[in-house]
């Protein structure tokens, strides 16, 4: 049997994201077997033992070899994005100990699918002779970005923060220098050094695999496949095997599924920012306003807002206290029409119930591709990481999403809040334009996943060369 080793970084985007890819692979070609290295940190990237578990028991030929952590100290890093980084270094020997011992059970290793925070890893797979991919979880777009990265630092010593200008990238609309990453904003800092590493090592991969669909992002597929977005060397082959969406676990009993079963069809608007997603107290109020004024049906996950503490930010958020964090009487005002739910919702269940009709989210990429999916169209409301250029790319290139204004200082009033969600789910030009794109791109994604479809071919062209 053939074994294929699958490197995701912490956090439960990251794996999730990989772990349905080994499910996608094993699906199709069950002549393989798939071994996760995972990486449980003492800091917080989300909770996945209860995840894990449950592939273990399900998916048999999935198995989990778990990394030893390495105490790191979270006061002494800029960012989750430096910590991780360093992690992920440290652990290189302990990766190269992991290969060897998978290496005297499973002589035949096909491949190694690294994320793209695990570029230090490379080093090792060379020495067992296994061919690194990359696997980038995020979408072509943002890949398209990151490819040429490089070209764009060798043209000019400013960073992007210090710009105040368009970025013009292959394949992409242009994207406002400020909504870069925060981690290539500055190019003094550790972040930008590992980012920028990263991209020029994934042009020397034997190949990039990317959860993506040919008709959801032809431009940037286009640019990336025709060599545009890296200079001086060649590209390696791209694979665009997605919509790669989570099923999730048994939800029969959620709060929020009994909830909608009694909302009428596509009624609701959904409102979730990721599992970081976090808002000020303030914030939460204009929302809550917001929807209100709104006078629509919602369901709303909210979470604790950051504390001011430093050494907070890499712990989990306590349970919130709706009732001092939303604005006085709410909940008994919007009893009949909204539900708020504390910290978590099954969010695939939630996007493909029939009473959904609009999702407000922060444009994580994951569920960007649960919307789509679901045939959900979405207001884009990026936080942090590389959302606010899928939010470009969402609001002006794919048409599916409307964009949420902030004011100066980077709020969001009520009267935004309320201004986006009646457009979105009333009979709006906008709405309607949005609402069209997202039900074509739904029947689009199934057809990419189905038997000749454009995301099975590039699996199969793939498996072939392991």
């Amino acid at each position: 049997m053939r074994t294929i080793i699958l490197y995701p970084s912490p956090g439960m985007g990251h794996l999730i994201s990989m772990v349905e890819l080994g499910k996608l692979i094993l699906k199709h070609h069950p002549s393989f077997s798939i071994i996760v290295l995972t990486l449980i940190p003492s800091f917080n990237t989300g909770t996945t033992a209860s995840y894990i578990r449950r592939i273990s028991s399900t998916f048999p030929t999935i198995t989990f070899h778990h990394l030893p952590d390495i105490p790191l100290d979270p006061l002494l890093y800029p960012s989750m994005e430096a910590i991780i980084f360093d992690l992920i270094r440290r652990s290189t020997p302990n990766v190269k100990t992991a290969l060897h011992s998978i290496s005297l059970s499973s002589p035949h290793l096909s491949a190694f699918i690294i994320d793209f925070f695990c570029t230090s890893g490379i080093s090792v797979a060379t020495t067992f002779h296994i061919p690194v991919y990359y696997f980038f979880t995020s979408g072509a777009s943002c890949l398209a970005q990151f490819l040429h990265l490089p070209t764009l630092h060798g043209k000019t010593t400013t960073s992007f923060k210090d710009m105040n200008t368009l970025i013009h990238s292959p394949g992409l609309p242009p994207i406002p220098s400020s909504d870069l990453p925060n981690t290539i904003l500055d190019r003094t800092s550790i972040e930008y050094s590992d980012v920028l590493d990263s991209a020029v090592h994934m042009t020397k991969s034997a190949g990039i695999i990317v959860n993506t669909f040919d008709s959801l992002e032809p431009k940037a597929i286009k640019a990336i496949g025709d060599g545009s977005c890296v200079s001086d060397m060649p590209t390696p082959p791209v694979y665009c095997i997605g919509p790669l969406v989570a099923a999730g676990g048994d939800v029969s009993h959620d709060q929020c599924l009994n909830w909608l079963d009694s909302q009428p069809s596509r009624s609701v608007v959904y409102l979730c920012f990721g599992s970081l997603g976090l808002f000020s107290s303030d914030q939460l109020r204009e929302i809550g306003i917001g929807l209100e004024m709104s006078g629509h049906r919602f369901l709303w996950v909210v979470r604790c807002p950051p504390s001011d503490n430093k050494s907070d930010r890499f712990q989990p958020p306590p349970e919130p206290d709706l009732n001092d964090l939303l604005p006085e009487g709410f909940l008994d005002r919007t009893v009949d029409r909204g539900l708020v739910v504390k910290s978590w919702a099954p969010q695939v269940a939630v996007l493909n119930h029939e009473s959904v009709g609009g999702f407000v989210t922060h444009c994580g990429w994951n569920s960007v591709l649960e919307a789509v999916s679901a045939g959900v169209p979405m207001v884009a409301w990026p936080l942090y990481a590389e959302q606010k250029v899928n939010k470009v790319v969402l609001v002006e290139e794919m048409k599916l999403a409307l964009q949420m204004e902030e004011s100066d200082g980077g709020k969001v009033t009520a009267t935004e809040v309320e201004k986006r969600v009646r457009e979105l789910m009333e009979s709006s030009e906008e709405g309607k334009g949005v609402r069209q794109m997202v039900k074509m791109r739904k029947e689009e994604a199934a057809t990419a996943l189905s038997d000749g479809g454009s995301s099975r071919l590039a699996l199969a062209k793939l498996v072939e060369f392991w």
